[in-house]
């Protein structure tokens, strides 16, 4: 018992650098300024300009160079891009916010998390800010109150608001990932029992979201974690979260048929497309167009609303209708291509595209041998699972999405954890640096 209290403060100590990271999820739950960047992005800047101090007089080396390597790459590909910019504010605006999503903040949140205590409470605040959305997002579909969806204003969309309707939904897909991670992974019963009942409970908002693209990765990201943690174990709890998936969105009614028919429509992208299809077809063979008008560069940082008339066809409408959530109907014009490697490639040309795509192919790579290394030790950790399969979500999700909104500094934040996992696991074991008392007592041992 003296023991355990004794520890205690030594744990909050571990905890504290790892503070400035979990307050960005907390601060997504504030409802959004009119403009201008939100909380959660200062934030971010200061947790940047935190661990510059804390590096400056710790005297510590900043990254390993694998990992200057792997997270420094997509400056090349943004350097060359802001160049190319129409403007030069259109240039430094767009380099800053790429240079903070990804790049800054996420080497920042490696270097801040000290162990596996660390990346656990980075999690834990991601299940916390999907479950505050989530629960806001279901009392608008209940009360009809959400964004419009078909004439009615169910749509969920928490705080967010209907000119982000995606944010809600990739907010409760990394919470779920993060949940199902924890749930799968080796931590106590009463913690897998809390996640597992947090994942589940996020199936609904998720549902009510009604973003396909949200569903798919979501699917693909949870599909991946369960299968590294084995065969058997993936099929019993696929088995249980289909059932529970069947009466949580049975339960909701008229709710049923909507979600029926969004579900029917991802195997009607080809043969009966809505608007919302046609429109994004016509964006990406936009995007494809200003590539082959620059192959290697593209047309530069923030240009493709410039371009994008100059290679559309007549089937792109004048934009995506919006209402509900307490805001009045509007057009919202369609300025980017909803893929973030068609972004990529058409304002950044094939260099930035291979620069940053090359950045999280390594991080993948790099997680998945760690992942493999851990496995021959015992279970697969919850923040293996955790980092991987954010990092799937994230890879499938920008087929569908690319950045933009306040929700994506969530992104940089989950990269950072993704990064954690992948770059600074050899470096570190539970907090202690490589080379420390407690590596030099293990080595005296297998002696």
């Amino acid at each position: 018992m003296s023991h355990a209290l004794t520890s205690l403060p030594g744990r909050a100590a571990a905890l504290t650098p790892v503070l400035p990271v979990v307050a960005v999820p907390a601060l997504l739950a504030l409802p959004l300024t009119p403009d201008g960047a939100g909380p959660a992005d200062v934030v971010s800047g200061l947790a940047v300009v935190y661990c510059v101090l804390r590096l400056l007089r710790e005297r510590r080396r900043p990254l390993s160079p694998v990992a200057a390597v792997v997270l420094g790459l997509p400056v090349v590909g943004l350097a060359l891009a802001a160049m190319g910019a129409s403007s030069p504010q259109a240039g430094l605006t767009g380099l800053g916010r790429y240079l903070q999503i990804f790049v800054l903040v996420p080497a920042a949140v490696l270097l801040l998390i000290r162990d596996r205590a660390g990346c656990r409470l980075v999690a834990w605040s991601f299940v916390g800010l999907a479950l505050w959305q989530g629960a806001v997002g279901v009392h608008q579909y209940v009360t009809r109150t959400g964004a419009s969806y078909q004439g009615e204003n169910i749509r969920a969309v928490g705080t967010f608001g209907p000119h982000d309707v995606m944010s809600m939904a990739m907010v409760v897909s990394l919470g779920l990932v993060c949940a199902a991670g924890i749930a799968l992974g080796p931590a106590s019963v009463r913690q897998r029992a809390a996640a597992a009942g947090c994942a589940l409970a996020l199936l609904a908002p998720l549902a009510l979201s009604f973003s396909r693209g949200a569903w798919i990765a979501t699917a693909l990201a949870c599909a991946v974690q369960l299968a590294l943690t084995g065969l058997r174990r993936a099929l019993k709890v696929a088995a249980a979260a289909v059932a529970a998936g069947v009466i949580l969105v049975g339960g909701f009614g008229v709710g049923t048929a909507l979600l029926q028919q969004r579900i029917d429509s991802i195997a009607q992208v080809t043969d009966a497309p809505d608007q919302s299809v046609v429109d994004r077809y016509t964006l990406w063979g936009s995007a494809t167009g200003m590539w082959r008008q620059q192959p290697l560069t593209g047309v530069g940082m923030k240009g493709f609303a410039e371009y994008r008339d100059r290679h559309a066809t007549l089937a792109l409408s004048a934009g995506s209708e919006i209402a509900g959530a307490g805001t009045a109907y509007q057009r919202q014009p369609l300025l980017s291509p909803h893929n973030m490697y068609l972004l990529l490639l058409s304002e950044q040309g094939l260099v930035g595209l291979l620069a940053l795509a090359g950045s999280w192919l390594a991080l993948l790579v790099c997680g998945l041998r760690r992942l493999r290394r851990a496995r021959r030790r015992g279970p697969v950790p919850d923040c293996a699972l955790v980092a991987c399969g954010l990092l799937v979500w994230l890879l499938t999700d920008f087929v569908y999405g690319d950045i933009g909104g306040p929700s994506t500094v969530l992104t940089a934040v989950a990269l950072g954890l993704v990064a954690w996992w992948a770059l600074a696991g050899d470096q570190r074991v539970d907090g202690v640096p490589r080379g420390g008392v407690r590596e030099r007592v293990e080595e005296a041992v297998a002696r």
